[in-house]
């Protein structure tokens, strides 16, 4: 591994001992939340407080979007392109683009920004050589990577991340990566465990579905785990104040979406199960103002939500629901189907729910059916959910069938784990 506790030390301070209180819906956290107490100080925030020391005499680009921003809502490119004390020179544009014009599977290319007029290079969907190219093109020598992840495997951003550290590695540029709360905590680890086989921009490496870290703290496991061939030279700058416990309220920080369909952080709560849906006929909900809360189709009626109902599943409720998708799947018409209600996110688990969504559609509804090219077996990273549902699998068989993956994860993730709480 390339980054020693001397290099987490020097890049973003010891954590310490953090708040061991769980924060949580109501009680001392909502107290704390309407005094203003315990806000959470972002990577960056404790960057700049240092007087960007870590960036001293580099040259400097950034891997950022709209969500790189400062407590005030200041984005971060805006705010180090005039400091003198840092030599900001380009900026790096994931899916959705750097300023977030573009819509799922875009981007905004190459160009001038027109507020700062820094160049900003397109990286989505590049990976290897062709983004070390980049990255030796653009001139720098620290390549900044600072974006709000979403929690789940499936959310592209981390494979930028991971995609940057493999080409800044090739190119012999450093990392520095500014981390950021995980929205939906980063208290567990759910899910099925990527099968390498099933490895896509939605899932490059062996990581569960909803993997419970903060993007920096998975940039210490990929450097380790998957990259130690040719690691990073990486550095991480922490936050303070950040408890595992934390959903994103918790945490004093404005939310800006991290892409047009994750409008909010309670999108974020149900994002890694429901998100399953973009693997079937069924829309997910873009199109409509809760995308990922609706689900539906044409031809679903009450019976679905009275199906899932019936789970009984910890910490949510299904209403049965109409919408009209103003894009995506079923544009412009009305389609029957439910509507996701977190009650208790204490209890609530995402990815078991989506399951339970996804057997109970299948059963209540003839008109089901899986993309024509399984993208349910790329998002779920192997083939047996698929199969289960197809065979008739209950929920909890499912579940079960992933269990000795996820307990080998997780056990492999504590060592990289850098927050208490």
């Amino acid at each position: 591994m390339s980054l020693s506790r001397r290099g987490v030390l020097a890049a973003g301070g010891a954590v310490g001992a953090l708040a061991a209180t769980a924060a949580g819906t109501g009680g001392a956290a909502a107290a704390a939340r309407g005094s203003g107490r315990g806000r959470v100080r972002t990577g960056f925030d404790r960057l700049a407080a240092d007087g960007y020391r870590l960036l001293r005499g580099q040259k400097v680009g950034v891997v950022t979007n709209p969500t790189g921003i400062t407590a005030d809502v200041r984005h971060i490119v805006d705010v180090m392109h005039p400091d003198d004390r840092v030599n900001l020179t380009a900026v790096f544009g994931p899916e959705h683009g750097f300023r977030g014009t573009a819509q799922a599977g875009g981007s905004e290319g190459r160009y001038d920004d027109p507020a700062t007029g820094l160049p900003v290079y397109d990286t989505y969907l590049k990976s290897g050589q062709p983004l070390a190219d980049i990255f030796t093109a653009s001139g720098v020598d620290t390549v900044v990577f600072d974006i709000q992840d979403a929690g789940a495997r499936f959310y592209t951003y981390i494979w930028t991340l991971y995609d940057c550290m493999e080409a800044a590695a090739l190119a012999g540029k450093r990392l520095v990566v500014l981390d950021r709360p995980n929205p939906v905590t980063g208290r567990a680890a759910l899910g099925p465990v990527l099968d390498p086989a099933f490895a896509t921009f939605v899932g490059r490496r062996e990581i569960a579905q909803a993997h419970g870290m903060t993007v920096a703290e998975l940039a210490l496991f990929f450097n380790a785990e998957f990259l130690h061939a040719n690691p990073a030279r990486l550095e991480v700058v922490t936050m303070s104040g950040w408890r595992r416990s934390d959903f994103f309220d918790d945490t004093g920080l404005p939310w800006v979406p991290p892409s047009p369909n994750m409008p909010t952080p309670e999108t974020a709560l149900v994002y890694s199960g429901t998100c399953l849906f973009e693997g079937t006929n069924l829309s997910e909900g873009r199109g409509t103002t809760r995308p990922f809360e609706l689900l539906g189709a044409e031809g679903i009626d009450h019976r679905w939500a009275a199906a899932v109902n019936a789970h009984g599943l910890p910490g949510v409720a299904f209403r049965e629901a109409y919408f009209a998708p103003t894009f995506s799947k079923f544009q412009g018409k009305t389609v029957g189907g439910v509507q996701v209600h977190v009650q208790d996110r204490e209890v609530f688990d995402p990815v078991r729910t989506g399951i339970a969504l996804l057997v109970t559609a299948k059963r209540t509804w003839s008109g089901f059916a899986w993309r024509p090219d399984n993208w349910i077996d790329k998002l779920t990273g192997n083939t047996r959910v698929r199969t289960m549902i197809d065979a008739g699998a209950d929920t909890d068989a499912v579940v079960q069938a992933w269990q000795r993956d996820l307990t080998a994860f997780r056990a492999k993730r504590r060592r990289y784990l850098r927050y208490g709480g």
